[in-house]
């Protein structure tokens, strides 16, 4: 299908830092109590729980998502593989997020490309986001996200199965400088949501993230991931302290099954940093400077 229309395509949202969803942020991640200097400044990340979708809950689909429809008023265009996923993003941060800010973000389609995967079809979408607070920049991040067919049908399941609990001794943690060790919870993921307002099924409807989308569990989401490995980085080098940001998702995390944040210094200045499954395989891999 020629996309090419679409491409450029614009959109502009406002919003509010309240001191609440700072606070309500905060509580989410159990970060630290904040210093009476840093107290009005938000953490990195922050903006992903800023300028929401709002679309009303008639007009989400069958996944929890805004429907897309080719109506002047529908942003993201309208692709019909039915399963979407956050991809990964690459981000500079310019300018610290202050409690209270106006923010203003305008989101571009940058590209759209199709390709064949192993699974099938996939579309993806780069979107271009220019984060203003206070009408200065902050925040320049370019997101992809991947569009695919739905998942084959499961085999029938009880109700009450569960991941099987892994364990495997191909997880090496000695190369890393930073390590903490997380087991994300149904609340944790259930606050996430709520801060995003994301209703995607997967991360909060079991019956259907293991029956329609194939998943073992209830799925970590994207950005919460992303999120931690910027509280790891903010845990060892302090608020606000990266210029650049840059992950990509390879492997879906699962509730309740541990998750292993770590870091290190790449010899240029920088740091990689990952999140690992029990098992020791990549379920984000990031860059940050």
């Amino acid at each position: 299908m020629n996309w090419e229309t679409m491409i450029g395509r614009s959109a502009s949202q406002s919003d509010c830092l309240t001191p609440a969803a700072l606070a309500r942020f905060r509580a989410t991640l159990d970060q630290p109590t904040a210093s009476a200097a840093d107290d009005q400044l938000a953490p990195q990340g922050i903006h992903w729980c800023l300028c929401l979708p709002d679309a009303p809950t008639a007009l989400l689909g069958p996944d929890g998502h805004p429907l897309r429809d080719e109506t002047p008023d529908s942003f993201m265009p309208p692709i019909p593989l039915p399963r979407r996923m956050w991809a990964a993003s690459e981000m500079q941060f310019h300018a610290p997020i202050r409690s209270g800010a106006q923010i203003r973000r305008v989101s571009t389609i940058a590209s759209i490309k199709e390709k064949n995967g192993a699974s099938g079809p996939l579309v993806f979408v780069e979107v271009a986001h220019e984060n203003f607070a206070d009408d200065q920049l902050a925040i320049q991040e370019k997101q992809t996200i991947v569009y695919r067919e739905a998942a084959p049908a499961a085999a029938p399941s009880s109700a009450n199965d569960k991941p099987a609990p892994v364990v495997s001794d191909t997880l090496d943690l000695t190369s890393w400088q930073w390590h903490r060790e997380i087991q994300p919870s149904a609340p944790l993921l259930f606050r996430y949501s709520a801060l995003t307002f994301n209703s995607h099924r997967i991360h909060y409807d079991l019956p259907y993230a293991r029956d329609e989308e194939g998943y073992a569990g209830l799925v970590v989401h994207g950005p919460l991931t992303a999120t931690l490995l910027l509280d790891l980085a903010q845990r060892h080098l302090g608020l606000n302290s990266l210029k650049r940001f840059q992950m990509r998702a390879q492997s879906p995390a699962f509730v309740d099954q541990p998750m292993h944040l770590v870091g290190r210094e790449d010899g240029a200045g920088g740091w990689t940093l990952a999140a690992l499954g029990p098992d020791g395989r990549t379920i984000v891999a990031a860059s940050a400077a």
